[in-house]
Formats: structure tokens, C-alpha cells, sequence
């Protein structure tokens, strides 16, 4: 499997072979447009009530490691 820095060199070389203006610009759009999707996440009502229920946990201290928590999830997984 290719590693990203080669699939992002690979696309580079690519891009600079082009001629297209046209081409180019859609190529533009198509990347400025993905890239300001990835940054913005829209959450759900249930979503954000559960992050605030969160952070209240985290208050308070109800806290639990991840070793406990994997111990109950086998245990829970082995019960059924």
C-alpha cells in the first residue's frame, strides 16, 4: 500500500503536467471545497447533550481506566 507521502507526490506530479486551465481550476474547486468540509462537523442534539454529560463525568471524576473498561467489556462480551 502506498504511503501518503507518495500518494501526495505522486498527485503532484500529476498536476504539474497539466495544461488545462479548465482542468485545473475544477481540480481547485474540487480540493478547496473537501478540504473546508473536513474541518466543519456538524453534531446532532443527542450529540451534544451526550459531550455535555461528558464533560459533567469529567467534573466529577466519574472516571474510569481503559484497562477497567476493557475488563468489562470481555466480561460483558463472555456473558452472552
Amino acid at each position: 500500500m502506498a504511503t501518503v507521502d507518495n500518494i501526495r507526490n505522486g498527485l503532484i506530479d500529476k498536476i504539474l503536467s497539466i495544461k488545462n486551465r479548465d482542468f485545473l481550476e475544477a481540480l481547485d474547486k474540487l480540493i478547496s471545497s473537501s478540504a473546508a468540509e473536513l474541518d466543519r462537523v456538524e453534531l446532532t442534539d443527542e450529540q451534544k447533550m451526550m459531550l455535555e454529560m461528558s464533560e459533567q463525568d469529567l467534573k466529577k471524576g466519574n472516571l474510569i481506566s481503559q484497562e477497567a473498561m476493557d475488563k468489562r467489556n470481555l466480561e460483558w462480551l463472555n456473558a452472552m
